[in-house]
């Protein structure tokens, strides 16, 4: 059973398909995902009740600072953790397979990108370097060896190097994908300026306390003359999910096919909301087959007709107990 569906992830679903396989996980996750199984059974839901995947019960992210997200009893591969702010517990999100994951981001990189092998990556991600068990750093250290050219690497805060690597790289033929954290950057072109059309520049999110919070609109508008390109690249993820959105400008994401977003209703959580409307985003990720699929984050957003959705920002209030909902 479990074979088949990781077999069955990472095709290209029609809504049917989507539904049916969304379901197919569900019920694997309530039998063998005890922490899940509470929660889905403190909400009186059952399994045989639920008919479309939107129905499903999303649980709050914060489940994964106090509990063990985990399918069955076997010691995962391999355990992310997020990097947390001053004060707030981490999440921790074990992985059983890390084999699923690694599929999920090539085939997602590739599938907005292209494949790695054909791109030059560069990688601006001091903060991520400097701690253990980031799914980021796992996710970019595999892209660059998928790369296999030696112009792809990191750069921790050593930004003279990075602006002779641009500016010789500005010849070559080969796509250049430059992943950074927000506030690195940031500081990169408050010292460099180049003109790179060519370059994609993707920012990942986050300031980590190292600089105060921007609107997208502002921090784009820095980003994009700071490397002369037209528009700034965005990565949607989480330590607690498996799969990425990415937003090739203006801050719309797009989804791979084996995840979708849901927004619901911030004054009642287990109501979703129609296309166009701000609300939680919520987010169904077959690829998170052994922890949990169906997950309730911190952000708002909105999503539109077309499945592409927008980040508005975080709940004032990101760092509350979702976990007393849970039947102990």
């Amino acid at each position: 059973m479990e074979k088949s569906f990781s077999e069955r992830i990472f095709l290209n679903h029609s809504s049917e398909e989507f539904n049916h396989l969304a379901l197919a996980i569900f019920q694997y996750q309530i039998s063998t995902n005890p922490v899940y199984a509470r929660f889905v059974k403190s909400l009186k839901k059952s399994g045989e009740s639920i008919r479309h995947f939107e129905e499903i019960p999303f649980m709050p992210v914060e489940f994964f600072k106090n509990h063990t997200i985990l399918c069955g009893n076997e010691t995962p591969e391999e355990v992310f953790k997020s990097s947390g702010t001053t004060g707030m517990m981490q999440s921790k999100h074990p992985v059983k397979e890390v084999s699923i994951y690694q599929e999920s981001f090539r085939k997602a990189f590739e599938l907005f990108y292209g494949a790695a092998e054909d791109t030059i990556i560069l990688a601006l991600l001091p903060s991520y370097l400097e701690r253990e068990g980031s799914s980021l750093i796992y996710m970019v250290e595999d892209l660059i060896r998928q790369s296999n050219n030696t112009s792809s690497g990191y750069f921790l805060y050593n930004h003279a190097d990075l602006f002779t690597t641009l500016k010789q790289l500005r010849q070559s033929s080969k796509k250049v994908v430059l992943i950074g954290v927000t506030y690195a950057l940031l500081d990169f072109v408050e010292t460099y300026q180049i003109s790179f059309p060519e370059l994609i520049v993707m920012e990942t999110g986050g300031m980590k306390g190292k600089r105060k919070e921007m609107i997208r609109e502002e921090l784009h508008k820095q980003l994009s003359e700071g490397f002369g390109v037209p528009f700034i690249h965005s990565e949607y993820g989480m330590t607690e999910l498996l799969s990425q959105a990415y937003s090739d400008g203006n801050g719309v994401f797009r989804c791979p096919p084996w995840m979708r977003i849901a927004i619901r209703d911030i004054n009642d959580p287990l109501s979703l909301l129609k296309g166009g409307v701000t609300g939680g985003i919520n987010v169904i990720d077959l690829a998170n087959l052994h922890s949990c699929s169906f997950i309730a984050t911190q952000d708002l957003g909105k999503r539109q007709e077309d499945g592409s959705f927008e980040v508005i920002g975080r709940f004032d209030n990101s760092d509350i107990r979702g976990c007393n909902l849970l039947v102990q």
